[in-house]
């Protein structure tokens, strides 16, 4: 490779330090991919519009199809790879396989990054586009399916498991908080009452 057009870097990947040189129009994407063999993060639309290859940067969710893997050094990413620990599925994982949050699965990594980022956002209390106070000092809305609609919005699922998705999100947070979206007490219920039909 040309020295002028292109860079010895290191990604912090999952915990992970990877050495490579990379062009420096190298996608996030396509080192993850083409250069790392981490073919969980997916490429569907190429121009941040599907959500498919969305990843964490700095615990934060983005399209690693539009982030260049040079700028990417020196942040931590998790991708959906770096998602379970110590063989435990996480939370949002966990809720996806239960209810079913997938179809042919293609976009599932995206999605589950992507919940994964926002329930930490809404936990922060960031407002969302259907959020009704948004003052700094209201407590964080109530996590109601139209909240985790506009919030996951960015993702696509061409199957449409959308109904599916939503009841994940939602149970997840429901685990992570110890309330449902109706605020009283939550307790796990057995995974094969509540798969949609």
């Amino acid at each position: 490779m040309d020295p002028s057009t292109s860079s010895d870097i290191t990604l912090d990947i999952n915990g992970e330090k990877h050495a490579l040189l990379v062009d420096h129009r190298t996608t996030l994407l396509d080192a993850l991919r083409e250069r790392l063999d981490l073919t969980g993060t997916k490429k569907g639309c190429d121009q941040g519009q599907c959500g498919a290859c969305t990843v964490l940067i700095d615990g934060q969710r983005a399209v690693s199809c539009l982030q260049l893997a040079v700028a990417a050094e020196g942040r931590h990413i998790t991708t959906i790879e770096g998602m379970a620990e110590g063989g435990q599925l996480h939370p949002v994982q966990q809720a996806f396989l239960d209810l079913d949050g997938y179809q042919c699965g293609y976009c599932t990594p995206g999605q589950i990054c992507s919940a994964v980022a926002m329930l930490d956002e809404h936990a922060a209390g960031w407002p969302s586009a259907v959020t009704g106070d948004v003052r700094t000092e209201a407590a964080p809305p109530e996590l109601t399916p139209e909240e985790i609609r506009e919030r996951m919005s960015g993702n696509l699922c061409r199957c449409g498991a959308y109904v599916q998705i939503v009841e994940a999100v939602a149970r997840a947070a429901a685990e992570r908080t110890g309330t449902g979206p109706d605020g009283t007490p939550w307790k796990p219920a057995d995974p094969a009452t509540e798969v949609s039909a």
